[in-house]
């Protein structure tokens, strides 16, 4: 992996949006509040397909040269008298981040909406940001699509299956939200969305299919029905027979909780194995159901991947603020799927200084140790952070132990646990390797 030599430059923008570094103050990060200055090691070129923003009403912090202290931009130092923007990288799939960007936050700000805000700086001609490759799996690397071809096959896929409710509403996931799952099923390969509940049984605050009105907007639109087991069948068996390292998965972002149509994914998995025991039929869920788990277990699903912020219960329920289980549920899931001897995925919402704090981590350790879970994605919490932080009403009583330092603590506590970014194929059971 190529680091940089030195520490990269603060990146700021000004007040018309314009980005630029300023080379007298060094790049900074933030831990869950705490400013610091990252670690050469932690330091990546930013990759291929992310994006950078600009804060409005964010103030940019960097890093002294000579002493490291965090210091604050109050105006643009190219137009003095004229405001200057914090700027933050939103990271491409598969990468996963360390620091999130420095800034202070000027009153009335309005809240940022649903993305991840890594820090970002300027040295050598590029932008670098803390950060690893948490997958190698190329399925939503930028460079697999040409827009082109996707709208081609697209169009051909959408004109083939007119009556196919699901089908078309993926459609509109392709070529209006650039969904890459939906891509990729219209391009006949790897993993497949199944969207399927308009309804959701937990209000999580950082929902990005429903947000309460006056908040920051929802990334894209919920499906409005439930397609029957016959529409999705339809589409899955065909997926699931041609496809390579093939996986079909329901709980999208589209959608609320698939656990509420459990009676319709039941009918639909026992279709799709009547018809191809090929590929992995997988479940994203808040795992609320129990209950309704263990009878699509038996059915034939195959994984479950669990979303989680937190495995701490207070920060849990302050985050999803379910309707009608709590957090005990979810753990049962976890139980009743390796009672069936189902793969089971936690999707771990990564943030720096959080994420990465010694209670968080002491109680992740003996989650693992009592549930057993197979694999952890690690996911960038896609949120405004102080937002999220004031939700859930974390302090920081001691220093963060560092993303890069938390992994590998982890990987040594729980040697058994496998880590990446997607759904992982499977085949009896086992990872199919990219």
């Amino acid at each position: 992996m190529i680091h940089p030599t030195e520490i990269p430059s603060l990146v700021i923008a000004d007040d018309q949006g314009n980005i630029t570094d300023f080379s007298e103050l060094q790049m900074c990060g933030s831990a869950a509040g705490e400013f610091v200055c990252p670690e050469l090691e932690d330091l990546i070129p930013l990759p291929e397909g992310s994006e950078l923003f600009t804060l409005p009403m964010r103030l940019p912090i960097g890093c002294d040269p000579a002493t490291g202290e965090p210091l604050l931009l109050e105006e643009d130092p190219y137009a003095p008298g004229r405001a200057v923007q914090a700027v933050a990288a939103f990271m491409a799939p598969a990468y996963t981040s360390a620091l999130s960007s420095a800034f202070q936050t000027s009153e009335g700000a309005p809240t940022l909406p649903l993305f991840a805000y890594t820090a970002v700086g300027w040295w050598n001609d590029q932008f670098w940001v803390p950060a690893f490759r948490s997958d190698l799996d190329i399925r939503q690397d930028c460079n697999q699509y040409k827009q082109g071809t996707v709208q081609r096959r697209t169009k051909a896929v959408l004109q083939a299956n007119a009556n196919n409710r699901l089908i078309q509403h993926l459609g509109k996931c392709c070529l209006t939200y650039g969904c890459p799952a939906a891509r990729n099923y219209f391009l006949g390969r790897w993993e497949a969305p199944l969207p399927t509940s308009p309804e959701c049984n937990a209000r999580c605050v950082g929902c990005i299919s429903l947000q309460e009105s006056g908040c920051c907007p929802s990334t894209q639109d919920r499906i409005a029905f439930v397609p029957t087991p016959q529409e999705i069948s339809q589409l899955a068996v065909a997926h699931l027979d041609t496809a390579e390292r093939a996986i079909v998965s329901f709980g999208q972002g589209c959608e609320g909780e698939p656990l509420l149509q459990a009676a319709t994914i039941e009918q639909a998995i026992w279709l799709i194995r009547q018809k191809t025991d090929r590929g992995t039929i997988n479940l994203n869920s808040n795992a609320s159901l129990p209950d309704k788990v263990g009878k699509l277990a038996k059915a034939g699903l195959d994984s479950i991947r669990v979303s989680l912020n937190s495995v701490q219960e207070k920060h849990y329920l302050r985050y999803y603020r379910p309707k009608g289980y709590c957090f005990d549920d979810v753990k049962r899931s976890i139980e009743v799927m390796k009672d069936h001897g189902r793969f089971v995925s936690l999707n771990y919402f990564i943030l720096p200084g959080f994420t990465d704090s010694r209670n968080e981590f002491d109680t992740l350790c003996s989650f693992v140790e009592r549930l057993k879970p197979d694999f952890i994605q690690l996911r960038n919490l896609n949120m405004d952070p102080e937002w999220y932080l004031e939700t859930i009403g974390f302090q920081p009583t001691e220093k963060a132990l560092g993303v890069r330092n938390w992994l590998n603590m982890l990987k040594k506590e729980c040697p058994t646990l496998r880590f990446g970014y997607f759904n992982p194929p499977l085949a009896d059971g086992s990872i199919i390797a990219p």
